[in-house]
């Protein structure tokens, strides 16, 4: 990923972090040659990921032993050359964004396949949620599992951008925020959010 020096996300505990809550990712990987990608949730364990592809998606039958990349998608939003100090500017694009690189290894063992289906359930449930994995019974799961490939991804590499407007002056970056504040919108309100937390006062 092509990262100028203001951009680079230095603390990598921030670009986990990032993972963590924007954790609906793309995977590539070479498929018969070309790329080929799917749009997964990934769950962070240490520096592993762990996902599960549909069984007919054929990208998993040889995503062994290749590097691969998980991209996160973090807060994004247009930025407005009108919010400017001037009107001799262009628009520009307010992102964040984490890269991760591995090798995946396909799930073979039910236990860690079982392990990584309530993970991710206990993720995305509510805390006060009474669903449980369990619940559903052990034969239902048992054809699930015979539906999906699981696997895990090994992170060797990450690297993590967060363009905040940060190559704009002072006044400018206040200006932008001031103007995405009362856009009642997630990804502006998270793009103001990120913003204040950089400014270099």
């Amino acid at each position: 990923m092509y990262i100028p020096k203001d951009f680079k996300i230095i603390d990598e505990s921030v670009a986990y972090e990032i993972m963590k809550e924007h954790s609906f990712a793309t995977l590539f990987s070479q498929h018969d040659g070309l790329p080929c990608a799917t749009h997964i949730p990934l769950i962070v364990n240490g520096k592993y990921l762990y996902g599960h592809f549909a069984r007919p998606n054929p990208q998993w039958k040889d995503i062994e032993n290749q590097t691969v990349l998980a991209v996160f998608h973090g807060p994004h939003c247009y930025i407005s050359p009108s919010w400017y100090e001037t009107g001799k500017a262009v628009p520009t694009w307010n992102y964040v964004t984490v890269h991760a690189y591995g090798e995946v290894e396909l799930l073979e063992d039910e236990n860690e396949l079982m392990d990584s289906f309530h993970d991710m359930v206990m993720e995305y449930e509510a805390p006060d949620s009474p669903y449980r994995l369990q619940d559903a019974g052990a034969e239902y799961l048992a054809g699930l599992s015979k539906g999906v490939q699981g696997f895990k991804m090994k992170i060797n590499k990450v690297e993590g951008k967060a363009k905040l407007s940060q190559n704009h002056s002072l006044q400018r970056q206040e200006r932008v925020i001031h103007q995405l504040e009362k856009i009642p919108h997630t990804d502006e309100q998270q793009i103001a959010a990120w913003m204040k937390a950089n400014l270099k006062k």
